[in-house]
């Protein structure tokens, strides 16, 4: 018999190993789709096109960001906003109406789980094409050229890492709603917008106006990318609010999201039956 210490060590290794496994499979299946998720990156270059467009304008200057300043934001959203995307709705929405979730759900194993490694193994793919389009990005622009201290890297990594799983968490959150309506998946057209440019993709938080940017701070989206966009390019930005901001909605969604998966499964199974 198994003594209570080696209990919690069999557990961990047993679950390294089924993430590894997890990861593993996941990885070999986006392999099949590398021209894809090079235009999927490609399709995220909306940062630089921006970048073009506050360098050429005198708004510009009102930020108090030079263009090397303004330079090294875009790149770093681009950056961040890379490996922040999540795209669970309209996965889930896909496995919902063609039946394969219902197999899933007699695993053990979390569908969610399969999801979130999916986007783990996506981004290991996508993170060659990102580093070649950023090495282009210095040869045409050479003096925009920074190099992080290591402590602002460690940040924006553990930051960029939390804005993603909370980003994901939105995703999942909604997801959830497959189970009252088939087509959930319109409501991520109807956040992109809004999270495209409060989340600072367009343009920093220092462009909106004061009244819009402080109604703007209490919502998820500047977390997404221009919180971990400033530590990454160096702006001044307020690291314990921003960290203990992500903590509070990533616990928020979670448990919002596992309120809806409990009762939305129970209803699920309930047509099923």
């Amino acid at each position: 018999m198994s003594s209570p210490r080696e209990l919690p060590l069999h557990s961990l290794h047993h679950g390294w190993r089924v993430a590894r496994a997890l990861f593993a499979s996941q990885y070999a299946l986006m392999l099949e789709y590398r021209a894809e998720i090079l235009l999927w990156a490609l399709s995220g270059l909306v940062p630089f096109i921006m970048l073009a467009v506050w360098i050429e304008s005198p708004a510009g200057n009102a930020l108090g960001m030079g263009p090397t300043q303004l330079a090294r934001y875009f790149l770093a959203a681009f950056v961040v906003r890379q490996f922040t995307v999540a795209w669970v709705m309209t996965v889930f929405e896909e496995d919902a109406l063609q039946g394969r979730l219902s197999p899933m759900l007699l695993q053990p194993l979390h569908p969610f789980w399969r999801y979130l490694a999916s986007h783990f193994a996506e981004q290991a793919i996508r993170l060659p094409f990102v580093a070649m389009i950023a090495s282009l990005f210095f040869l045409v622009l050479p003096w925009a050229f920074w190099v992080p201290t290591p402590q602002r890297a460690l940040l924006a990594l553990a930051a960029t890492f939390l804005a993603f799983l909370l980003n994901f968490l939105i995703q999942c959150t909604m997801a959830c709603l497959c189970f009252w309506s088939e087509r959930v998946n319109a409501l991520e057209r109807l956040i992109y917008i809004p999270m495209l440019f409060l989340s600072g993709t367009a343009a920093p938080l220092e462009a909106f106006p004061p009244a819009l940017r402080r109604i703007v701070e209490w919502t998820p989206f500047p977390l997404l990318v221009n919180f971990p966009a400033q530590l990454l390019s160096g702006g001044e930005v307020p690291i314990a609010a921003g960290f203990t901001a992500l903590a509070v909605w990533i616990t928020g969604l979670f448990l919002l999201m596992t309120l809806l998966w409990r009762i939305g499964v129970k209803r699920y199974g309930a047509m099923g039956a």
